[in-house]
């Protein structure tokens, strides 16, 4: 049986709040209760996001949660070449174009799709005259792609009409999330991926995008977010205050009843270490079936 390899990968642009403790006991517990080994990536690509000292300061709030990582922490901002190589092996097989389009034209040209506007093509054949080239897109197959989530069931849609061609580079030069979470998953031997509900939509490109680059599917779980009593995701953006290490067994006892896993009453005020022990030999996804939001006890 092969090693079973999970991750969580936050963005360091704030501190390490209540909802992103939930994707991270989440991805930790599915990993740990299958007896497999749990990976971090700080996922830093856009500089300009990232706010300083914030990917050691995640690092020491995980620490204090019990949340402790196998293998070095891996560094998105430290794996350009790989990206370029997997941007180059697209471009020799004829997948990837240059566009020339703004944001403020696909607005007023292209249709919502599941997350965002969806590309019409304008740019597929070729650019106009005297258009200059922007972002890399990726050239998408007029065919089905999705998966049976463990949490959230079967999920698919037809690329064309969902998405349209996707940027995997973006006109900053930076590289594109779906491109680099492809990448890093595979070189990082990632097996399951448990995140958040709201990349969802995402999935089907990059399994999409797998399939282009030769690589393996991991297995995926899509976890509920985490919401207030008004409905509210809880997050960087809307302010969502940074975790309080002097009550991390309180803080996971929240993020555990939300997870539908609440820990018995003789467990009340236990070390983070004895609550995920207990959670992870009482982990059950399935409890959690076709649920998009936790609310915040």
């Amino acid at each position: 049986m092969p090693d079973i390899r999970g991750r969580f990968a936050p963005s360091p642009s704030g501190p390490l709040h209540l909802g992103s403790l939930l994707a991270a006991v989440g991805s930790y517990l599915t990993a740990r209760s299958a007896g497999g080994h749990w990976l971090l990536r700080m996922e830093d690509l856009d500089p300009p996001r990232v706010a300083p000292g914030a990917g050691d300061a995640i690092l020491r709030a995980l620490e204090a949660h019990g949340l402790l990582w196998d293998e070095e922490p891996l560094y998105q901002s430290r794996r350009g070449e790989a990206y370029r190589a997997a941007i180059a092996q697209l471009q020799a097989s004829g997948l990837v174009y240059p566009c020339a389009c703004t944001r403020r034209e696909l607005a007023t040209i292209a249709h919502a799709g599941v997350d965002g506007p969806v590309y019409p093509g304008t740019c597929r054949d070729g650019l106009g005259t005297g258009r200059t080239p922007r972002a890399l897109r990726v050239r998408v197959a007029d065919q089905e792609f999705g998966l049976v989530d463990i949490v959230q069931g079967d999920y698919r849609h037809t690329l064309p009409q969902a998405v349209g061609d996707f940027v995997v580079q973006r006109a900053d030069g930076l590289i594109a999330y779906q491109l680099a979470v492809v990448v890093d998953d595979a070189y990082q031997g990632i097996t399951q991926v448990a995140r958040g509900i709201d990349l969802l939509s995402s999935t089907p490109r990059q399994i999409y995008l797998q399939s282009c680059l030769g690589l393996p599917t991991p297995s995926y779980a899509h976890l509920p977010l985490l919401v207030d009593r008004h409905g509210a995701k809880l997050g960087k953006q809307t302010s969502a205050a940074g975790l309080d290490p002097k009550r991390a067994s309180a803080n996971l006892s929240l993020v555990l009843q939300a997870l539908r896993h609440a820990p018995p009453g003789e467990l009340h005020g236990a070390a983070p270490t004895a609550l995920l022990q207990w959670a992870t030999q009482h982990w059950q996804p399935g409890r959690l079936a076709g649920q998009a939001e936790a609310v915040v006890p």
